[in-house]
């Protein structure tokens, strides 16, 4: 299959694309966007058929990690060498490191919950926030191996103060569709309200179980 026949592109406005691979399962299918500058253009995330050294990932799930051919003869963009690769396999995301296209920049927040590396892109100029795992107009997963609930009540708290001080208007998300303001406090807050005692327990039952399955999986792979 061509990648042109794979992904999806839908122009927002501003040198700003939004990319799907429509053929994949629509509850994990990841969101993609590209972002074209004065002096560089660079992808947040890759799906599954997107993939390069120099892309940035807001996680280190297998969903957002492919083939940089398919992006190559779907766009021909170059990406940035200055883009780090911060999700939980690749060691501490650069906090506070800004990413310039040229004509505007994007402010590496290191948000942990759903990972030890999570990160938000911020926007500042534009108030735009490309949120990837850390929240997304659906279940927030917080019981990975790798996922830490206590670390994600302070990431959203960190996100309803973003919203206070009018510094977020519009959120694209590592999945589902595109948000505003009013929502992203909301999904915080509810999810700082969920994660009591009961909420803590049946994550870490949950952890050990994805954990467990992770290393059968591991096993099968390398026997």
């Amino acid at each position: 299959m061509l990648a042109l026949d794979w992904l999806l592109r839908k122009s927002l406005g501003g040198s700003l694309y939004w990319i799907q691979e429509h053929f994949y399962e629509l509850g994990n299918r990841t969101n993609i966007w590209l972002l074209c500058g004065l002096q560089h253009d660079v992808v947040i995330d890759m799906g599954l058929g997107l993939c390069s050294l120099l892309t940035t990932s807001t996680s280190c799930e297998n969903s957002r990690f492919g083939d940089p051919l398919a992006w190559t003869e779907l766009h021909g963009a170059y990406i940035p060498a200055c883009v780090p690769l911060p999700g939980c396999c690749f060691g501490d995301p650069p906090v506070g490191d800004v990413i310039s296209l040229g004509d505007r920049q994007l402010t590496v927040m290191h948000m942990p919950g759903h990972s030890r590396g999570s990160i938000c892109l911020h926007d500042k100029d534009r108030k735009i926030l490309f949120s990837g795992d850390v929240v997304y107009d659906g279940s927030m997963i917080d019981w990975l191996p790798y996922s830490r609930v206590s670390d994600y009540v302070v990431s959203c708290q960190r996100l309803m103060e973003l919203v206070d001080r009018g510094l977020v208007e519009k959120v694209l998300p590592g999945h589902f569709n595109i948000f505003g303001a009013e929502r992203l406090y909301r999904l915080a807050s509810n999810y700082i309200s969920q994660a009591g005692v009961c909420h803590k327990v049946s994550t870490c039952a949950m952890r050990s179980i994805a954990s467990i399955a992770l290393r059968v999986t591991n096993s099968r792979v390398t026997s």
